[in-house]
């Protein structure tokens, strides 16, 4: 069982905000939105309303991964981190490859997730 009380709740929870604002930005047409969206099959701006189940799925994920590494910062393990980082990236980017995203979708999708993790582990070591 997994000793919670030495998680600094402060990182884990900054680390998700902090990442998930970088996703808006990652995702958004002034990065790598664009063509992205051309890859993915996605029309940006088309939706009627927000997609909120992406985005709280996103949200839980993003908290979900945060405190993975919030985790192994109590134990120093931080190749731990890095491992289950990657996995993610690894995973993010055969789901995308199953659908036939573009090479281009493929790096931004799990370039997202490594950058996200490089922002949990400084919340980490910031907190």
């Amino acid at each position: 069982m997994e000793d919670f009380s030495a998680v600094s709740w402060l990182a884990v929870g900054t680390g998700t905000v902090v990442a998930f604002l970088v996703g808006w930005a990652w995702y958004g047409p002034f990065l790598f939105g664009k063509k992205w969206a051309e890859g993915s099959g996605v029309e940006l701006g088309t939706a009627q309303s927000m997609p909120v189940f992406a985005m709280v799925s996103q949200l839980v994920g993003l908290f979900l991964l945060s405190l993975v590494i919030g985790l192994t910062a109590t134990m120093d393990a931080l190749m731990t981190a890095m491992l289950a980082i990657l996995a993610m990236a690894v995973f993010v980017v055969s789901m995308g490859a199953f659908v036939k995203k573009t090479n281009y979708a493929l790096v931004v999708d799990g370039g997202y997730i490594i950058v996200s993790g490089i922002v949990m582990i400084l919340a980490q070591a910031i907190f």
